[in-house]
């Protein structure tokens, strides 16, 4: 799978489950109770879930992930209390992401190994045997693994800076940066997963070289 076809399937990926139920759940609220909106808004994703389970008879983990996501922003709007709290609602949701990026840590295969195999793998048979042959190497298993332990730290860190800020700066002064602490990590973890990808990359090709 050629990197045309990657960032297709990327694209693809996020509008379906992000972009689309982000746009309906904005349009309907107001309208409709917040419960209502994102109901109507998780369609999509759970549609896009259960093709995946028909069609090809397998969960499809990012689209879980993704509607995990929505499910905790829906928590997290209906959480009450103080400002302060209010302004930690976005934290929130990006700190428990990132607790699951961690958490499957502990199992088997590691989130970004599900995410590698839906975005870098597809259909192609021949590219999934390749993928699992690939998946017996202790090297490339301690990759994913590391892979998947920076971005849940990258995210837990976030919502750690957030937290700190939101408890020293102003409202105002907390409004104008917080967008920038959240693309600023979310950036970092983008850069070092294409750095550190290639020079694993490389590693891996001088094993194979070496056999």
């Amino acid at each position: 799978m050629n990197r045309k076809k990657v960032f297709k399937g990327v694209v693809i990926a996020f509008v379906i489950n992000g972009v689309l139920p982000l746009l309906i759940y904005k349009l309907l609220e107001g309208r409709t109770s917040n419960t209502t909106a994102l109901m109507i808004a998780m369609l999509i994703p759970l549609c896009d879930t259960l093709y995946h389970l028909i069609a090809r008879r397998k969960l499809d983990i990012f689209a879980a992930f993704m509607a995990a996501g929505f499910i905790l922003s829906l928590l997290a709007s209906l959480l009450g209390g103080s400002e302060k709290l209010i302004l930690l609602r976005e934290s929130f949701v990006t700190g428990i992401m990132g607790v699951i990026f961690l958490g499957s840590l502990l199992l088997e295969k590691p989130l970004i190994y599900h995410f590698a195999l839906r975005f870098t793998v597809g259909d192609s048979p021949e590219r999934q045997s390749s993928f699992a042959e690939n998946w017996k190497l202790p090297y490339i298993r301690k990759v994913f693994r590391i892979m998947t332990l920076g971005w849940g730290i990258a995210l837990v860190a976030e919502a750690g800076v957030k937290g700190i800020l939101v408890y020293t700066l102003s409202t105002t002064s907390f409004l104008a940066v917080s967008s920038l602490v959240m693309y600023g990590f979310i950036g970092m973890a983008i850069l070092w997963t294409s750095l550190y990808r290639k020079s694993a990359r490389r590693y891996l090709q001088s094993i194979r070289d070496g056999l």
